[in-house]
């Protein structure tokens, strides 16, 4: 089954064919970071217009990438939430309507359970069931795989994601849109030993995330140390790289305690980490630490496949159209969507 995937979730136009078959046959991905640098974070009304004049010149390049046309595809994918209601719509209506043209089926997909398959892409995939961590710019939650569509969720971040904490220390220390691989970067050149941040939520039992107080304790740092933005001759690269890295290890070591305690609850030997934040270095190597620890596995996608992209989304609706067959002709968009409500599908 070939499958065209769509993702407009947020500030990337992402398009994959994806063949249950031969694996991924081809991809395009268009970023709007310079159109949202000026504003220092996505503006929800330019997304969704640039979405509208990405989109189907993408499919096109996709299209002929994998030498097929459009009649020759077996489904399309689009992404239907969670994300901008905007720009949902506008993979929504496109993919809905193409499906309507060639004569095809169309499924909605789940953005989140794309990151979560997103490592079935590569040459070893997870096996069910795993413990994943879902961490990006808008979610951070541990979740229960025991197949597709069977997720239960066991925490999850009651204010900022661990991205979004990322983005916005950033922000504070004047780093350009997007801050959190910038602020990644920097880190790399920091001291580990000069400034220590709290790991929240990890002196308690239970497995949900809160990382606004810890981007609040960087910030009363930022302040005392003189080196946030706009402070002008008083930055001191060197002072805003330990701060940086002292923010990243503050975070990734939260991760890894709540990993820790999610794998023992569940009794799982298999650790899934998908999304935008999983492409950090440090974490990825501090949860291949710990799953050599345990004895388990740990499993993530390459670097380009970790951000929206269309890919995931092609593979996702992929499995779900060969399980489900053809769906209703409606056009759905859910900016708010629980992975829970997902239906399973069956062995």
């Amino acid at each position: 089954m070939r499958v065209l995937g769509i993702e407009t979730s947020c500030d990337e136009t992402g398009i994959a064919i994806f063949d249950t078959e031969k694996g991924l046959l081809a991809h395009r991905l268009y970023s709007q970071v310079k159109l949202h640098a000026d504003y220092g974070g996505v503006v929800p009304e330019l997304a969704s217009r640039d979405h509208v004049r990405k989109t189907l010149p993408l499919i096109k390049e996709t299209l002929q990438e994998a030498g097929l046309k459009g009649e020759e595809l077996d489904g399309i994918a689009y992404t239907a939430g969670p994300g901008l209601v905007g720009a949902l719509l506008v993979g929504a209506t496109i993919g809905r309507s193409l499906a309507y043209g060639w004569q095809i089926p169309a499924v909605a997909v789940h953005h989140m359970e794309g990151h979560l398959l997103a490592p079935m892409l590569e040459e070893t995939p997870p096996q069910f069931p795993f413990v994943a961590l879902l961490v990006s710019g808008g979610h951070t939650q541990l979740v229960a795989v025991e197949a597709i569509g069977k997720y239960r969720i066991l925490g999850e971040s009651i204010d900022d994601a661990a991205g979004e904490a990322f983005d916005k220390t950033a922000k504070l220390l004047g780093l350009d849109y997007p801050g959190g691989p910038r602020l990644a970067a920097m880190a790399e050149k920091g001291n580990p030993d000069r400034f220590s941040f709290p790991r929240p939520m990890t002196d308690r039992p239970g497995l949900d995330f809160s990382f606004s107080g810890l981007k609040t304790a960087a910030a009363n740092v930022i302040r005392g140390a003189g080196s946030g933005a706009g402070s002008g001759e008083g930055d001191d690269e060197q002072t805003q790289a330990d701060i940086a890295r002292a923010f990243e290890d503050a975070v990734v070591d939260t991760l890894a305690i709540k990993c820790r305690r999610a794998l023992k609850e569940t009794g799982f030997k298999r650790l899934v980490m998908a999304g935008g934040v999983s492409a950090n270095k440090r974490l990825r190597a501090k949860l291949e630490e710990l799953m050599t620890g345990l004895k388990g596995e740990v499993f993530y996608a390459r670097p380009e496949f970790c951000t929206d992209n269309g890919a995931m989304i092609a593979l996702a609706g992929a499995l779900r159209l060969e399980a489900e067959g053809s769906l209703e002709l409606s056009v759905k968009a859910q900016p708010r969507w629980s992975l829970e409500s997902l239906a399973p599908i069956a062995p």
